[in-house]
């Protein structure tokens, strides 16, 4: 079952899937009570897993204080059943997480802490680094931030046959969108937008919803930029995908480009953008 929801997240979007897990992290809580010996160990860990997908929903959603809730339920949990690869995903997350909120001190710090519990050069390592190059982005070192994630590309062939189940998304379009946002964090835009756009055009189709984060993130290095009119058109996309699966990223990232187009909100692309995207947080509430 959390392999079938993971499948549906990216088309359907969070909304559908969290009173679920919910459920499930409950009903594993209640059979742990009767198990013993191996069945204890293998549910708890099972229960951590959920944990983690609960917070990558809430995440997605935009509350992300439930997002930080179930990573340390998830972080504490998994030191319980003492799967060292579980924990230094989960503390991976948290890095991700940091960068999410703009926290410069946690992101790199959460980063190398997962790197030094992961096995070296592993999958896991290079998630971690990954995460750790958009926090040296928001820090404002480019040079730092670019290495990272040249080490990161570098490692990817070596990484394929890694047995880990964790980061298996981890390829070639996964990198360069994050150096993409790590351009945008460092006013790199028209950089941005171009590499943004790139990864979007060899997304698997079903990658419904983080084709509509990336476009949303796209139309705002765009605007960035100085192209308003291309921003506002690309915004429409991702506002589309963000209707479609209720993903609060997309409507955090297109409430920026809703407030960096007020100076062109005269332009009729840019003024249908902006009417459509009112018209979108109204049904939203």
């Amino acid at each position: 079952m959390r392999r079938l929801l993971i499948e549906n997240d990216n088309m359907l979007g969070p909304g559908r899937a969290i009173k679920d897990v919910r459920e499930y992290i409950e009903a594993i809580k209640g059979l742990r009570r009767e198990a013993a010996g191996t069945d204890r160990h293998d549910l708890l860990e099972l229960q951590t897993q959920y944990a983690e997908f609960a917070s990558w929903l809430y995440q997605d959603l935009g509350d992300l204080n439930s997002a930080r809730f179930w990573l340390d339920r998830a972080g504490d949990w998994s030191h319980s059943v003492g799967d060292g690869e579980l924990t230094s995903y989960v503390m991976a997350r948290k890095s991700q997480l940091a960068g999410e909120t703009r926290d410069l001190v946690e992101v790199v710090d959460l980063a190398e802490a997962a790197q030094r519990l992961a096995r070296p050069r592993s999958r896991l390592a290079a998630v971690a680094r990954t995460y750790e190059s958009y926090g040296h982005a928001l820090r404002g070192d480019a040079a730092e931030s670019e290495r990272a994630i040249d080490d990161v590309h570098n490692a990817l062939d070596r990484i394929v046959e890694d047995p880990s189940p964790w980061g298996v998304w981890l390829n070639t379009q996964y990198v360069e969108v994050h150096r993409a946002q790590g351009l945008e964090a460092l006013g790199k835009h028209s950089q941005a937008a171009d590499i943004f756009m790139s990864a979007i055009q060899a997304l698997p189709e079903d990658y419904h919803r983080d084709r509509g984060v990336y476009l949303a993130r796209a139309a705002v290095a765009h605007a960035g930029a100085g192209a308003p009119e291309h921003a506002a058109t690309v915004g429409l996309q991702a506002l589309t995908v963000a209707e479609d699966t209720g993903s609060g990223r997309i409507f955090t990232e297109l409430s920026r480009l809703d407030k960096t187009l007020i100076p062109w909100q005269r332009l009729p692309d840019v003024a249908e953008f902006r009417s459509a995207f009112d018209d979108a947080l109204t049904h939203e509430v």
